[in-house]
């Protein structure tokens, strides 16, 4: 693993996730124009892929899993490593991404008020993109937690071990 890499992505999301509270900050003080409200409110969605991209790397980490972590200009926080890793490291690493969603979803729910453009921008694209895990995510982590074996294909997932 790369650490000049991951600082990169350190700084590339904790820089946006900061622009983003600042931005919700001023839209509630101040209020906003539909634009700045829809700006504000694809911000969060943006803001929300990124927790479920380090929800699923702190789960791969949890279990020592072998990760590799590309140039910061990847929309991949990280590639998961299916020729060193186990069924145990997958399911974590899987795991991960779904918890940090729902914890997404429930804090977006509890604070931002609705009544908002941007809350309601918000709510609903972080919807589709929860939609959009049960589809393309859960499946496969739901076969490889009952048996299947690990993906060998995928934009996520590398393998090193030759």
């Amino acid at each position: 693993m790369s650490d000049r890499n991951l600082r990169g992505f350190v700084l590339r999301d904790g820089s946006f996730t900061l622009l983003t509270l600042v931005a919700w900050s001023v839209l509630v003080q101040r209020g906003g124009s539909a634009a700045f409200n829809v700006v504000v409110g694809l911000m969060t969605v943006v803001a929300g892929y990124l927790a479920h991209e380090w929800g699923h790397l702190i789960g791969a980490w949890t279990r020592g899993s072998a990760v590799v972590i590309p140039k910061w200009t990847s929309p991949f926080l990280f590639n998961f490593d299916v020729g060193r890793n186990s069924r145990q490291q997958f399911n974590a690493m899987a795991m991960g991404g779904f918890v940090a969603s729902i914890v997404f979803v429930v804090v977006i729910a509890a604070t931002l008020p609705m009544h908002l453009l941007a809350s309601k921008i918000a709510a609903t694209l972080t919807a589709i993109g929860v939609l959009a895990t049960f589809v393309l995510e859960v499946p496969t982590a739901w076969r490889v937690f009952r048996g299947a074996p690990l993906p060998s294909q995928g934009p996520a997932f590398v393998s090193t071990k030759p």
